[in-house]
């Protein structure tokens, strides 16, 4: 596969060790001349080391074939999540360290979650686009507010603060973008 194909989640074979993609950002050339670049971040499956590398749009990589299923969360724990998929029952342990993007939106039960799997181990999970939440701390509301665009804070039992709208009070349940990190509305 070609590097201008690499999208998060992928797992990529790299001098005989995979590695799970953890972010692409894509750098465009300032000249006409000028390649574009894509600097990846990956994280090795095993030993959990990040690494950083930039390639060429047109630079081939080794892609892993991974299992994708539907897992649900059963716990968390100090260092790490149980996971278990939805039609076998079977459960995964996962280190913090391996889904710490995701964690802010992890409650325990959740289901919904895309499960990757390589050789009987899941290596890390896919959030869905939108997931709800309810609100622990914000602000009072402000009444009227509704045709102003301003925000403010709003924290979750996780731990995630993101800005909502002024109208929105602490208890009501939103919807948050899991790829924006950003209110989309009221649940």
């Amino acid at each position: 596969m070609k590097a201008n194909e690499l999208k998060k989640g992928m797992a990529i074979a790299i001098d005989g060790n995979n590695f799970i993609v953890k972010d692409v950002t894509v750098k465009s050339p300032s000249s006409r001349s000028g390649n574009t670049l894509y600097k990846v971040l990956y994280r090795n499956i095993l030993t959990k080391q990040k690494m950083d590398k930039t390639y060429k749009g047109d630079d081939t990589l080794n892609e892993v074939e991974l299992i994708r299923c539907t897992v649900q969360l059963l716990f968390s724990e100090q260092d790490s999540c149980t996971f278990m998929d939805s039609e076998t029952y079977e459960q995964f342990s996962v280190d913090h360290d391996a889904i710490e993007s995701e964690l802010p939106y992890l409650t325990d039960g959740m289901e919904g979650i895309t499960g990757l799997i390589s050789e009987g181990q899941l290596l890390g999970i896919e959030l869905p686009a939108t997931i709800e939440m309810e609100i622990v701390e914000t602000s009072p509301s402000i009444k009227g507010a509704s045709a102003s665009a301003r925000t403010k804070p709003a924290t979750f039992a996780t731990g995630l603060v993101i800005q909502v709208p002024e109208y929105i009070s602490q208890g009501e349940r939103v919807k948050i973008n899991t790829l924006t990190n950003e209110f989309v509305s009221r649940a």
